[in-house]
């Protein structure tokens, strides 16, 4: 049985040997900016020649983030920054994603995204009365409005989120959903007063990192943010 944060070997590929992992063991104890994969140069926690893909309920995306993490790695063995590297890496996975059944679909049909709210929206959850909260289907959210959309997100970051509504990866463990509820709700309040993202995002880092340690806070820290998101007016 492999130690954490490994789950299982899921192949070797080109020299480099990928894992599933586990996410949210990353996100409390290593860096909370784990997302769904990662590679060396952007982890350097990660071995060299490893690449982690985060456990997923459906996970049908591993083709594209193993392609994905290839390219950005050696870009940035190269010595590409980061930045740049991404940009690359995106681009090649978002050729790949249009060859997806569901991107088949789409052309085939002829519908627009917005059409398809049945197969985005997977569940609401209910008793947040300062906005509207759903699970959504995150790998359609990545095939049609942004290839980099992890975790969560609300609409003073993405615009294609209705501006009363929080979405949810419908990837993240159950266990993880109030962790990362918060931290979409303290940062869509911030910037809802004028903060930008990067600022915003790693003071709602720093609020989700600290829930994570202390699991009891998260119902208390939640309502409060709640609190916060009564006064945004649309």
């Amino acid at each position: 049985m492999p130690n954490k944060p490994y789950i299982e070997k899921i192949q070797e590929v080109d020299g480099f040997t990928v894992w599933r992992v586990d996410g949210k063991y990353i996100r409390s104890n290593m860096d909370a900016e784990f997302t769904n994969f990662g590679q060396h140069f952007r982890f350097p926690f990660i071995p060299t020649h490893e690449l982690w893909i985060d456990y997923e309920k459906t996970p049908t995306e591993d083709s594209y983030f193993i392609d994905h993490m290839l390219l950005e790695w050696l870009l940035m063995e190269q010595g590409m920054p980061y930045e740049k590297a991404i940009v690359k890496a995106d681009a090649k996975e978002a050729i790949q994603r249009k060859r997806s059944a569901f991107m088949q679909k789409i052309e085939k049909v002829e519908k627009k995204p917005k059409e398809f709210k049945k197969e985005l929206y997977v569940k609401e959850l209910k008793g947040f009365d300062a906005v509207k909260v759903f699970v959504v289907n995150g790998e359609i959210v990545r095939d049609l409005y942004f290839i980099d959309y992890t975790e969560g997100g609300h609409h003073f970051v993405y615009d294609f989120v209705p501006f009363d509504e929080v979405w949810l990866d419908d990837d993240l463990a159950a266990s993880e959903m109030d962790f990362v509820l918060l931290h979409e709700l303290h940062e869509r309040y911030l910037m809802s007063t004028g903060w930008d993202y990067h600022k915003a995002h790693h003071s709602s880092t720093i609020i989700e990192y600290k829930a994570r340690k202390n699991p009891e806070l998260v119902d208390a820290l939640i309502k409060e943010e709640i609190e916060k998101n009564k006064k945004i007016a649309g």
